[in-house]
């Protein structure tokens, strides 16, 4: 595989998380094609423990994307 190298000292912080967020929504098109490691589970089910005895909360994603952006924009 050939590497890419972008000029990523370049780019605003707005258009890296642009590239990142490009980058995602590529690879999740392909999903079933990954295999999540096993300490993925371990960490999602000590999360769904902790949202069950209500230890933490959860936010819509688009929401939290915009509270995100708010911030480091």
């Amino acid at each position: 595989m050939k590497r890419v190298d972008l000029p990523l000292s370049k780019l605003s912080l707005a258009q890296k998380l642009d590239l990142m967020e490009t980058l995602w929504m590529d690879l999740t098109q392909n999903e079933k094609q990954f295999e999540s490691p096993a300490w993925h589970e371990v960490i999602l089910k000590d999360r769904e423990k902790a949202f069950k005895a209500s230890r933490i909360i959860v936010s819509d994603w688009g929401k939290a994307k915009e509270r995100i952006r708010k911030k480091v924009l």
